[in-house]
C-alpha cells in the first residue's frame, strides 16, 4: 500500500516538485495513487484515451489535457474499467468524467474537474507523449505524479517513500 502523503513530499522535496492548483475532485475508488506519467492532449474527443487505456499501464498515471472543457466527459465507466484491467494507477483529467458512481467503486485513482453525462466525439484527434501544461504544472512523460486527499504533485523522479 502507498505510504506517502503529498504534504510530506512537499516538506522534503519543495524545491524539486510542482504542485497542482486545487482544481480537481476525486472520482476513483483510490484517493491516493502515484506513478510515472503518460500524457495525452485531446479536446472533446476521447478516442486516444481509449487507445491509451487499452495498453499496459504498468502502474502509470494517465494525464489528459482535455483543455478544461466541461462540455463533455472524456472518461466513463468502460474506459476506466479498461484502465483498471490494464494496470493503470490513475487518471488525472483536465476535463470531465461520467459514470462517476461506478468509477468510484473501481480500484483506480481518478481526478477530474467535474462530471457531465454528455459523451465526447470520436474523431481520433489528439497528441500523445508530449509535455502538457495545466493547473500551474508542466507534466512531462516519465516524471512521477503523486495524488492524495490533499492534492497532486509532480516530481522528476520517484520519491524514496513510494519505492519498494
Amino acid at each position: 500500500m502507498q505510504t506517502f502523503k503529498t504534504a510530506d513530499l512537499y516538506d522534503v522535496y519543495a524545491e524539486k516538485l510542482q504542485v497542482c492548483e486545487p482544481l480537481f475532485q476525486h472520482y476513483g475508488g483510490h484517493k491516493s495513487f502515484f506513478g510515472p506519467i503518460a500524457t495525452l492532449k485531446c479536446f472533446e474527443d476521447n478516442t486516444l484515451v481509449g487507445v491509451m487505456v487499452d495498453q499496459p499501464g504498468k502502474g502509470r498515471v494517465l494525464v489528459v489535457d482535455a483543455g478544461g472543457s466541461r462540455r463533455c466527459a472524456m472518461l466513463g465507466d468502460r474506459l476506466a474499467q479498461k484502465a483498471v484491467d490494464n494496470g493503470w494507477a490513475g487518471v488525472l483529467m483536465f476535463g470531465c468524467v461520467r459514470d462517476s458512481v461506478d468509477i468510484g467503486h473501481m480500484p483506480i485513482g481518478v481526478l477530474a474537474l467535474a462530471t457531465t453525462p454528455r459523451k465526447s466525439v470520436k474523431k481520433g484527434v489528439g497528441e500523445s507523449g508530449e509535455s502538457v501544461q495545466f493547473a500551474g504544472v508542466t507534466f512531462n512523460p516519465g516524471e512521477w505524479l503523486y495524488a492524495d486527499e490533499d492534492g497532486a504533485v509532480v516530481l522528476a523522479e520517484a520519491a524514496a517513500e513510494s519505492k519498494g
